[in-house]
């Protein structure tokens, strides 16, 4: 089987290695993957955002499969493209990936539906939107409705700083046209959760949860990144949670998009926050999360590409989806800087001995040559008997990579340890 996976960062090498066990598959290319990626599969330079060049590919490189992995060319329809010009995907159709394309729409819908959420308002009107942060609880949260890169959220601690961040948003553009129109809802406290799920439209089957780290400096300190490490599973998901998350929110959410008329077939995120009134939906994205997907995957002991299969063709069962006892700690080498300005350019080495362990994120060849081209580097990622045995395993490898202006934070794991 020849499978196209569209996308470049650390999740898309997550997916590429694990399908790469598959016996079936004969050739994997990228679109547009990156230098580390080219280790395992052919990169061929298409944006992921390139709807009809990647369509044109497919159809002329006879692909058989395709999994469509960033949320912009889901939520732009790539799939629907895709499959009709008769090339299965993984991932949802453009009707179902508005779960994650407009939070206004998610928001309405969980009150629609009774799904527990925290209390917000949509505001498509500037002066609507300063006038309710002057009366709303504070601290608040304001969300951009369209894609931001996961940067579209600030929590606004005081007034002023809900004013201006809705001035950011609607009035400066900061976000473009995704800040046309804003959510602005309650503040919620509590641990927070990720779970990735396979659902068919019908069937959910959750993957084992993990916490993700988004703060750029140790303690949760600094401003918001697109995740600086990850653990799995996290301690806070106990088997009571997990059995009141599915009855209230997973099987509850395929089953409201369904009867929408947008079933959702993929791979259906869910963030979660863990309050005292019990487990509360954050915001739902449309595809596999990153780096939550790097300490996922390596856990997984099933083969991703016939679950993938399944999920396309709906015949997903639970059954299908065998999970390892272990535990997982992926940490995120950034370049100095991030996320803000930083340096690139930089040669990377690798040690042999980790090459298999590690998720080349943004990073291209240059002469032959490994070297920084992002924010986001690359991640590595340790699996041991133990949570403590993975963190210390993770930082030992995140230490024998090297870069000029590496840069990580050394706490990743310290709340999971401390929750234990």
């Amino acid at each position: 089987m020849k499978i196209m996976v569209v996308g470049g960062g650390g999740r898309e090498h997550a997916i590429i290695k694990k399908i790469r066990q598959n016996p079936k598959v004969t050739e994997i290319v990228a679109l547009p993957g990156n230098g580390g990626i080219a280790e395992d599969a052919v990169c061929v330079d298409i944006k992921a955002t390139d709807i009809d060049a990647i369509v044109q590919y497919a159809i002329s490189n006879a692909v058989d499969y395709a999994i469509v992995a960033p949320d912009d060319p889901l939520v732009m329809g790539l799939v629907d493209k895709l499959g009709s010009e008769g090339i299965p995907c993984f991932g949802p159709n453009s009707r179902a990936a508005i779960i994650e394309g407009s939070k206004a729409f998610s928001k309405d819908l969980m009150r629609m539906y009774g799904i527990p959420t925290a209390r917000y308002e949509n505001f498509d009107n500037i002066d609507n939107a300063l006038s309710y942060v002057e009366t709303c609880p504070i601290p608040t949260v304001v969300k951009a409705d369209g894609l931001a890169l996961g940067k579209g959220v600030i929590i606004a601690k005081t007034r002023d700083e809900a004013r201006e961040a809705v001035r950011e948003m609607m009035e400066d553009k900061k976000f473009g046209k995704s800040g046309d129109k804003i959510v602005i809802e309650e503040f919620l406290e509590g641990p927070e959760v990720s779970v990735l799920s396979f659902t068919d439209g019908k069937v959910v089957v959750p993957m084992i949860s993990s916490m993700d780290h988004k703060r750029a400096g140790d303690g949760d300190t600094g401003l918001n990144t697109g995740g600086m490490g990850t653990v799995a599973p996290n301690p806070y998901y106990t088997p009571e949670v997990a059995e009141r998350c599915m009855n209230e929110i997973f099987l509850p959410t395929v089953k409201a998009m369904s009867d929408e008329g947008r079933t959702f077939k993929g791979c259906l995120y869910f963030g979660l926050m863990l309050t005292a009134d019990g487990p509360k939906v954050i915001e739902y994205n449309c595809r596999f999360g990153d780096p939550e997907t790097q300490v996922v995957l390596p856990l997984l002991e099933s083969d991703l590409l016939e679950i993938m299969m399944a999920v396309t063709e709906e015949r997903l069962e639970p059954e299908m989806v065998k999970w390892s006892e272990k535990s997982a700690c992926c940490v995120i080498g950034a370049s100095e800087g991030y996320p803000l300005s930083y340096e690139k350019g930089y040669e990377i080495t690798i040690p042999d001995d980790i090459r298999d362990k590690t998720y080349i994120a943004g990073a291209k060849l240059d002469e032959g040559k490994l070297v920084t081209s992002g924010g986001r580097v690359l991640g590595v990622t340790a699996v041991a008997d133990s949570l403590e045995e993975a963190v210390k395993e993770s930082y030992r490898m995140i230490e024998a990579v090297e870069f000029k202006n590496k840069y990580y934070r050394t706490d990743i794991g310290a709340r999971a340890l401390a929750a234990k």
